[in-house]
């Protein structure tokens, strides 16, 4: 689905439909901003005050919306922490200056945990149809705090596997508790780990495909 770039006086948000989730944030906190059910043009920049339209984008957690000044340059800042927050029944929700595969994904993104999305490594809402089931809520694990909590985070969706990370995160439950802090680790995205969200090898045995 090709990106969408609407440009305001003072703002520019783009929003992409392929990363979309539907979280409903944007729709149900600025129904004047985000339009919804309505033909032709539904979303409107300069509704929303430069910070207002800023705080929408914050609040989608795929990245699907995105701002930025109306010169170009840069509203959105990296985080001082790293998260990898783990969504009941549902996607990993990434916060981090993040490449995925080597390419630049911004500081937002979901990624599929069910196995079934058809765009993989994203998430699509597939897990709702699907039926997954998985906490929001695993186990807290010893870790020690890394002298670092920011930085790149370099995300692999490896052939037929895991989701390899590198980096500094903290894998955050979805209420807020940080469950383990990693540089290195590697997570479930074929949906039948025993362990999630980490990967425990499920996939082979399951005969997960990941399309690559």
């Amino acid at each position: 689905m090709a990106e969408e770039v609407i440009r305001g006086k003072q703002v520019t948000i783009r929003f992409n439909g392929g990363r979309c989730i539907h979280s409903r944030h944007c729709v149900l906190d600025r129904p004047d901003v985000f339009v919804p059910n309505v033909a032709g043009e539904w979303i409107h920049p300069d509704r929303a005050t430069p910070q207002e339209a800023l705080d929408i984008a914050h609040r989608c957690p795929s990245g699907a919306i995105q701002c930025t000044a109306a010169d170009g340059s840069a509203m959105e800042r990296a985080p001082i922490v790293n998260t990898v927050r783990v969504r009941e029944n549902g996607p990993l929700a990434i916060h981090a200056p993040v490449t995925v595969d080597n390419q630049p994904q911004g500081y937002r993104l979901t990624l599929c945990r069910c196995g079934a999305s058809a765009n993989k490594p994203y998430c699509d809402g597939s897990h709702a149809a699907a039926g997954f089931t998985a906490t929001g809520e695993p186990a807290t694990l010893e870790s020690k705090a890394p002298a670092q909590r920011d930085g790149p985070l370099s995300i692999t969706a490896t052939a037929d596997g895991p989701l390899h990370l590198v980096g500094n995160a903290e894998v955050v439950t979805g209420t807020g508790k940080t469950i383990k802090r990693v540089t290195e680790t590697w997570l479930c995205r074929c949906g039948q780990s025993k362990n999630k969200p980490y990967c425990d090898g499920s996939h082979k045995a399951a005969g997960f495909r990941s399309g690559k």
